[in-house]
């Protein structure tokens, strides 16, 4: 289309007036003569997308007959402006075998502005008369079968301005241009009002922008907050056009995904790396400015979490940065659903930096109980228990925990024995240690899962015993002869040793040689805690008694001495 074609406000006018002229001209035209009623002619459609082409149906009634040909004239008014003799038949797809009962207008006869080399005068709508003529010589003619719709198909192109650090809105902006029939050039559209409005997420009240000269049009910014980058802010363009020029509705669809931040650098570290339940956790650092010689970043937000990158978990605050570019965030640590850890990251969309992390370990509480404990005749306290997290069931800790059995010493508890446990034995330990007796405790020393806990103190008690006086003989002693041995048992009782009477005892001989002792007789401590046992005698060794202890008493020292006795 030439630029002095080109649609103006003047020429919109003047090409409204020809049109209703040509409508009026068609509705008082002359009806047509009575016409074969065994021939049928549809609407004739104009094709939307290139408006210089149409399509018309034409079917026949009479028997063994089919259409045959089809015409059209293109008109304003009484004025014939395109004659077409013949109009194509298209075949069915499912069924090319069958009559054409649909004719369209070939690409290659595309109609056409003057200016273009076409018949058509101008941009506008015309009647459209079509004839239709069968087999056997039957024949329709129905005027104004159609209307030609040669008018610009409205087109847009439509975008959004990405946000910035400095300016947080979208500006729509775009062309608006026309589709000419039959050549398909397309022209700026001037002076049309296009509307814009924001669809998601939350829609908001349609805003007009009008065209330039060159057909762009920009609309009125939106602001855009930083959380809703996240889901897209999805934006719509539309325009309606009916004039004798324009004609249709065209829309376009535009999403804010991408942004421009603005890029800081920001350091972070905690004061710890391991924090109980209660404890507070101080994570400070400072934002600078790259671009600007690592300048301080001022009055900007800082988000800092408990909980390392499963957010959604722990403690959290939002902190800004003062003159310095400083900043510090004082948190609480919770036990029990944290991931462990911390992450300093930006709250702000706009203002980018890497994600900082740390590690953190906040232990969970935990409990030890006592299932069983004991203290044996031969000096060994042995204790089991559970170990397990207070507030949680069945927290699993595949990694073994260390539990400590401790003793009271010198006012002082010291770690005499250790057990280990983990869920995957039921939580369940034991641990044993050589010991006289005193009082005992199981303790966990805090790790970086679970925080320290002890079970309460208890007592184990035994009376120590011991022989005294032992004494063998007759020395030597003859062959197949006899010894006696005596001595007399005691137990430490109310700070002092005292008679052990009526205990049971055994006499024991070693062979010259041997480090193995036989057990020969038994019997019991008189009233007086004396004993004396008698054995017969196979060779030269030492002989001893020793008291085996019950629930009160330990076993008399296997390491005391015992007495010599020769065989002669």
């Amino acid at each position: 289309m030439r630029a002095d074609l080109r649609p103006s406000r003047a020429l919109t006018a003047g090409l409204a007036a020809a049109a209703l002229a040509a409508t009026t001209l068609a509705v008082t035209a002359t009806p047509a003569a009575a016409a074969d009623p065994l021939v049928g002619v549809g609407r004739a459609v104009t094709d939307d997308t290139q408006r210089g082409l149409f399509q018309v149906t034409a079917w026949t009634d009479a028997p063994q007959a089919k259409i045959t040909r089809v015409s059209a004239t293109v008109r304003q008014g009484d004025t014939v402006l395109v004659d077409i003799p013949t109009i194509p038949g298209v075949a069915d797809p499912w069924n090319p075998s069958a009559p054409a009962t649909t004719f369209r207008l070939p690409d290659a006869a595309v109609l056409k502005l003057v200016e273009d080399g076409g018949r058509i005068p101008a941009l506008g709508t015309y009647a459209i008369d079509v004839t239709a003529t069968d087999s056997l010589g039957n024949k329709q003619t129905r005027t104004d079968a159609g209307q030609l719709d040669f008018r610009l198909r409205p087109v847009l192109t439509f975008s959004l301005t990405k946000p910035t650090y400095a300016d947080r809105s979208a500006r729509p902006s775009g062309t608006l241009a026309g589709v000419q029939p039959g050549s398909g050039d397309v022209v700026p559209l001037t002076g049309e009002t296009v509307s814009t409005e924001r669809l998601t997420p939350a829609r908001t009240s349609p805003q007009s922008a009008v065209t330039d000269s060159a057909g762009k049009f920009t609309g009125t910014p939106y602001p855009i907050a930083g959380p809703e980058l996240a889901y897209a802010s999805t934006f719509r363009a539309t325009y309606t056009g009916d004039s004798a020029t324009v004609h249709g509705t065209t829309e376009q669809f535009a999403q804010v995904y991408e942004w421009v931040p603005r890029k800081v650098a920001v350091t972070a570290t905690a004061d710890k790396k391991r924090a109980l339940n209660g404890q507070t956790v101080t994570v400070t650092g400072r934002m600078t400015d790259p671009a600007a010689a690592n300048a301080p970043v001022a009055n900007h937000p800082v988000r800092v979490r408990l909980g390392g990158p499963r957010y959604g978990t722990g403690a959290s605050a939002i902190v800004r940065t003062g003159a310095d570019g400083r900043y510090t965030a004082r948190l609480l640590a919770v036990s029990g659903g944290e991931a462990g850890g911390w992450t300093v990251d930006s709250p702000d969309s706009f203002l980018e930096f890497p994600t900082r992390s740390g590690a953190l370990a906040i232990p969970l509480e935990s409990r030890t109980d006592l299932t069983s404990i004991g203290l044996s005749a031969d000096g060994r306290v042995t204790v089991s228990g559970t170990f397990r997290a207070r507030y949680e069931a069945n927290a699993n800790f595949p990694t073994a925990q260390s539990i400590r059995l401790e003793q009271l010493v010198g006012g002082g508890w010291k770690a005499i024995a250790w057990g280990s446990v983990n869920s995957a034995y039921y939580n369940e330990f034991t641990a044993s240690a050589a010991s006289r007796g005193g009082y005992f405790r199981l303790r966990h020393l805090t790790t970086d899962q679970f925080a320290e806990s002890s079970t309460g103190s208890f007592r184990l008690t035994r009376l120590d015993t011991r022989i005294v006086s032992l004494n063998a003989g007759p020395e030597p002693v003859a062959k197949g002869g006899y010894v006696t041995v005596t001595g007399g048992l005691q137990h430490y009782a109310d700070f002092n040793w005292r008679a052990y009477a009526n205990a049971p005892v055994v006499l024991q001989f070693q062979p010259r040689g041997s480090t193995t002792w036989k057990q020969m007789a038994t019997g019991r401590s008189n009233a007086s805690g004396n004993v004396s046992l008698k054995a017969k005698v196979t060779g030269d060794g030492t002989w001893r008694i020793r008291h085996y202890g019950d629930a009160k008493h330990f076993n008399t020292p296997a390491s005391a001495g015992g007495d010599y006795v020769d065989m002669r």
